[in-house]
């Protein structure tokens, strides 16, 4: 059977439709011209300093809003000597407008502990962080450069370097705790 110039022409339309309408369903993906992690950031009200510099690729669902940001390695540093910070290789959560949910992948040390950040929110020119049981509010304007992996915002050309300290303390930090009592019968 050899196909005529219109089936030919009518196998290529459909081709091309079906390939087209697979493109506009899939997630995106920073592999072809489109926008940057830190576009898509900002394209949810975000500032750009959530994320440190160096994100290699990243994909996102439109429709559920999740999300994967992907760096060469882990990335730590400190910010102004008092906030240390870490991301792993893989960054996920789930991102809407103003909010991050069920994040992970970025964590802050907290005294000698190593808490995961699971939320991050912004109100008007503030942004929560919580990590479960706390939480702390900074404004934005601490948000609107990304910190370089090993030296943060004191960098240049890679290498930490001492300036009076600019990460403005938190606006609010909160804690929460739930203790549960369990009453006891003891038998006489």
């Amino acid at each position: 059977m050899s196909l005529t110039p219109i089936s030919t022409l009518l196998l290529s339309l459909l081709f091309i439709f079906l390939h087209q309408s697979a493109v506009a369903t899939s997630p995106l993906s920073a592999n072809s011209d489109q926008l940057s992690a830190y576009d898509i950031l900002q394209s949810y009200n975000f500032p750009v300093g959530l994320l440190p510099k160096g994100i290699t690729q990243y994909d996102i669902d439109r429709e559920t809003g999740q999300f994967h940001a992907y760096l060469d390695g882990t990335c730590s540093f400190s910010l102004e000597g008092s906030y240390q910070l870490k991301y792993k290789s893989k960054i996920s959560g789930y991102i809407s407008e103003n909010k991050l949910t069920s994040l992970t992948g970025v964590s802050v040390k907290v005294l000698f502990l190593w808490l995961n950040i699971v939320e991050v929110t912004r109100n008007g020119d503030d942004i929560d962080f919580s990590v479960g049981i706390a939480s702390a509010s900074f404004a934005i304007d601490n948000f609107y450069e990304c910190p370089q992996c090993g030296c943060g915002l004191d960098c240049v050309s890679g290498q930490v370097v001492d300036y009076p300290q600019r990460l403005k303390t938190p606006n609010h930090v909160s804690l929460s705790l739930s203790i549960v009592f369990t009453k006891f019968n003891v038998a006489r």
